[in-house]
């Protein structure tokens, strides 16, 4: 597996590379190589889960002030499903990265929903563990954010905008946006930025243009806020 390939998909660079490679193994390919012990990613993927879940109703909550929980609800299940979680890893076309044993590669393991969104579920407590929240927290914003909106079915909020009325009304000056790193190749680069309120960390996002990277910023300075 080539795990720089992996990490420029996902536009995050792993410190350990250990835990993005024990995401994408199945249990399949380790009950063929017994000198792996055990080391497949359900465990990764029972954390991820978890993670995808917070996430999913951390966004939800802030997002949708006025919906009842039980609207909430219905929209969280709809959006960490097995097959939503499958096509999120298909989105970042991982599918041909997961390590199977050959009895799943003869029945095209690589197309089975629940094997792929496992994959996704581990690759989210992989960048959990390596990252913490913050870092998991803008990768997947960066990757589902138009998914969820989509799902939402209502119009995108300025995040940028909103910042920028608080910190006037707050600090009397604007927010600073500032690229504190770039990943991924050239044709699919990935942008780290830090918004700072009344010259304070604030916020951080990650996204394929500046101006997505600012906004997820920006939503993640006005969800502390």
């Amino acid at each position: 597996m080539n795990l720089e390939e992996v990490e420029e998909r996902l536009g995050y660079i792993f410190t350990g590379k250990e835990l993005l490679l024990t995401s994408l193994v199945h249990r399949s390919f380790v009950n063929e190589h017994k000198e792996m012990q055990g080391q497949h990613n359900e465990r990764l993927e029972f954390l991820g889960d978890s993670v995808l879940g917070f996430f999913i109703a951390d966004y939800l909550y802030h997002r949708l002030p006025n919906h009842p929980e039980g609207q909430l609800s219905l929209l969280r299940s709809r959006l960490v499903d097995a097959g939503s979680c499958a096509q999120y890893l298909q989105k970042l076309d991982l599918q041909n990265y997961i390590l199977l044993g050959r009895g799943e590669k003869i029945t095209e393991g690589k197309n089975k929903t629940s094997i792929l969104a496992d994959a996704f579920e581990a690759v989210v407590g992989a960048i959990y563990l390596d990252g913490g929240w913050g870092v998991v927290k803008s990768f997947l914003l960066c990757h589902l954010e138009s998914t969820i909106e989509a799902v939402i079915g209502s119009p995108p909020r300025n995040y940028k905008a909103e910042l920028q009325d608080y910190s006037q009304k707050q600090f009397h000056k604007a927010p600073i946006y500032k690229v504190i790193q770039e990943s991924g190749p050239d044709h699919a680069k990935v942008f780290h930025v830090m918004v700072f309120l009344n010259d304070k960390e604030s916020g951080f996002g990650m996204g394929a243009s500046k101006k997505e990277a600012e906004q997820r910023a920006a939503f993640e300075a006005l969800t502390k806020l």
